[in-house]
């Protein structure tokens, strides 16, 4: 939670929730707080110390996973300098296996979506004050890069050869070096979690095609094309142009509304002349 602040909402009421049994509860709290992600936290007897990534697209669970937490050490426990909420952290995968194995390929893309936030152009040196640094544990031999994978082994549910999730993150300081790019130097930060892959859920081939769905024209491209006349333009990340109309202000007292009996200028006269009959008081035209 607090490398997400301040872009993360914690739910405190200990609701029942099983997101891989049913998903309705995701669903509608995804809609009610426009949320993209959840991590759910739950321990049973079965599965001890479980998180579980769940990702969204329209409304409708994209793709989950669940891992169990075997080693953990919050942040408060580090006494080290932490980074300023709400920047933008570094993300470092150690492993062949991130981009070959199905099940590592979908970690590294859930852990991608809920830290790197948006994407961006360019980011000043400066502006860089942590690394999220992600590795895995010793890999057996045949899940290594160099051994051909079968197809029964990516599609085996068997998370017991499957190495640990090493999850590390430090903060930076930047050095003089003598030349111009700094010395960069690595300070523990935390939190600090070791990993097990549980149960997972891949995303429908139809819907998950439709959330890769990229502009056919990019964005530098259509605005380079509008020239001179980028004012009041934008380019959205779709690649769509959308324009600003400035309207002028509006007198809203020469605005004709419907009139109702009750509220002729002539009745609200009289309403005060009676009442100041009442008073004792002459009235006054």
């Amino acid at each position: 939670m607090s490398l997400k602040r301040p872009h993360a909402i914690s739910f405190s009421k200990k609701n029942e929730i099983r997101p891989f049994e049913d998903a309705t509860s995701l669903e509608f709290w995804a809609n009610k707080n426009d949320a993209s992600m959840f991590v759910v936290g739950q321990t049973t007897k079965k599965r001890p110390n479980g998180l579980t990534l769940a990702r969204m697209f329209d409304g409708k669970v994209l793709d989950m996973c669940e891992v169990g937490v075997e080693n953990f050490v919050s942040m408060n426990e580090f006494k080290t300098p932490k980074a300023a909420p709400g920047h933008k952290p570094m993300m470092h995968f150690a492993s062949d296996l991130f981009d070959t194995h199905p099940r590592f390929i979908q970690i590294k893309s859930l852990l991608m979506d809920l830290f790197n936030g948006e994407e961006i152009d360019q980011i000043h040196l400066t502006g860089l004050e942590h690394v999220i640094s992600v590795t895995l544990g010793p890999t057996p031999e045949s899940l290594t890069s160099t051994t051909a994978l079968s197809s029964s082994a990516l599609l085996s549910d068997d998370t017991k050869s499957l190495p640990k999730v090493h999850i590390r993150v430090y903060t930076l300081k930047l050095k003089a070096s003598g030349v111009r790019t700094p010395r960069v130097e690595l300070v523990p930060m935390g939190p600090s979690l070791d990993l097990t892959l549980r149960r997972h859920q891949a995303a429908d081939p139809e819907m998950w095609k439709l959330a890769m769905k990229r502009p056919k024209i990019r964005k530098q491209d259509v605005e380079k094309g509008l020239g001179k006349k980028k004012k009041n333009l934008e380019v959205d990340e779709m690649g769509d142009l959308r324009g600003r109309v400035h309207v002028a202000k509006q007198d809203l007292g020469k605005l004709q509304t419907r009139k109702m009996k009750g509220l002729k200028k002539g009745q609200d006269v009289d309403m005060d002349s009676e009442s100041e009959e009442e008073d004792g008081e002459p009235t006054k035209k």
